[in-house]
């Protein structure tokens, strides 16, 4: 019996295989011990005592979703074979050289074997500069997955990689079409958990981001996922802790890329009071200083971006807006909206001229020529980081690297302060 050519790096269980395939798999244990507790080989969770089947066995509830990992059974294999050699960047654009220098920083890291960080701001170019190190990798018979917390940036990276790259790409989130082997791999970082020893190369972008940020589970399939000779290497426009810690210690290298693609700096936020924000959207009416923003803005014809704190509350503000400027055409977004992709692509193709979103959009889409504003920017669920991300979105254009930034508040509080402070002191590193 040969071997499936999809199975090669990935990790199976026992009910997934047929027992001829498990044969020809390696085994590894599902559980390991440890003081005494029982942790998942998968995805690293530890079992919890009522996580027992009556046949005297545990499981693993964690990562459930992916079919279940069971005490009494092993998990299953296929080592990963290298792919033939080839030749696979299309891309002919030209780095800048701030750009150049990360993209060289890279391929050395690649030479010396390097784990390494990339602190970029918003609109550097991040996906370019990782073009030669893919294609290095790829061109040599190895295989590279891209990886990102938030489904949102996969597609746009998968779009962009297929119009770059001469191979295919396989995409895997919660809801795509099913895996099939290919050097050049888009993921979530929870589809990570579907391989073993799979990658040379892993880039793992917004590593800031919910659900990745503080998840040990994923930086269990992270660091399972990629070969024993195998680099990961990260991406963020905002660092963490734990990312600074690694540094400091010499675990990561760090480079950085402080400056945009076009040599502008980023927009610094204008925090703006607003009082009185829910009792004006129950009246159905707009706070007077926020709908004399939003009628100044409507005369430059350039699309609005407006970031709501809660789903509730974008919707009601769509509803207003809709009385009130009955003229614009206005969509709504969030994680639950099911055509969401299609209203991103209307108001990046001006068929939409205002667009709220929760969070979901923050990161990894590009809108050109937007003005953004956030509405309760002093809200518990816009950390430091999202307002950072949430300010990337302005200025992203070559022709109109300027925007509005406005962040409406009730309060001051420490994460809108210390965003303002560390754009402020991005553009000072770049000498902005």
């Amino acid at each position: 019996m040969k071997i499936n050519p999809n199975y090669l790096g990935r990790l199976f269980t026992e009910q997934e295989l047929s027992p001829e395939e498990q044969q020809l798999a390696e085994k590894l244990p599902s559980m390991r011990k440890e003081k005494g507790k029982l942790f998942c080989q998968r995805c690293d969770s530890m079992i919890q005592d009522e996580w027992s089947l009556p046949i005297n066995a545990h499981y693993c509830r964690e990562c459930l979703l992916m079919k279940r990992v069971r005490s009494d059974q092993a998990l299953y294999y296929f080592p990963q074979e290298d792919f033939p050699k080839q030749d696979v960047l299309k891309w002919k654009g030209q780095l800048t050289p701030f750009q150049e220098k990360v993209s060289e920083g890279l391929l050395q890291a690649v030479e010396s074997q390097q784990p390494t960080l990339v602190h970029a701001v918003t609109g550097a170019g991040k996906t370019e500069m990782i073009y030669k190190v893919v294609a290095k990798v790829i061109n040599d018979g190895g295989a590279v997955c891209l990886a990102s917390p938030r489904i949102d940036v996969c597609l746009e990276l998968y779009k962009r990689l297929q119009n770059d790259f001469a191979c295919e790409i396989a995409l895997l989130h919660g809801e795509s079409e099913p895996y099939f082997r290919t050097p050049l791999v888009v993921a979530t970082t929870h589809q990570l958990l579907k391989f073993y020893h799979a990658f040379d190369l892993l880039i793992v972008d917004e590593v800031d981001a919910f659900p990745y940020v503080d998840n040990r589970m994923l930086y269990n399939a992270v660091k399972n996922c990629v070969k024993e000779n195998g680099l990961s290497i990260f991406l963020t426009a905002t660092s963490t802790d734990e990312l600074d810690k690694k540094v400091r210690l010499g675990e990561l290298k760090r480079l950085s890329l402080p400056r945009r693609f076009h040599g502008n700096p980023l927009i610094i936020p204008k925090p703006v009071w607003l009082s009185e924000l829910d009792s004006c959207l129950e009246k159905l009416r707009l706070p007077a200083r926020l709908r004399s923003y939003i009628e100044k803005q409507r005369k430059t014809g350039y699309p609005l971006l407006i970031f709501a704190s809660e789903i509730k509350k974008g919707e009601k503000l769509k509803e207003i807006l809709q009385l009130q400027f009955p003229n614009e055409k206005i969509g709504f977004v969030s994680s639950v909206t099911e055509d969401r992709l299609e209203q991103v692509q209307a108001f990046r193709d001006r068929e939409l001229t205002i667009l709220i979103s929760t969070t979901i959009l923050e990161r990894g889409v590009t809108f050109p020529c937007v003005d953004v504003v956030v509405v309760e920017a002093n809200h518990r669920l816009f950390t430091k980081s999202s307002l950072i991300q949430i300010g990337g979105r302005v200025g992203r254009s070559m022709d109109r690297p300027t925007g509005d930034l406005i962040f409406f508040h009730d309060g001051l509080n420490r994460s809108i302060k210390n965003a303002i402070q560390e754009i402020k002191l991005m553009n000072k590193e770049a000498g902005l």
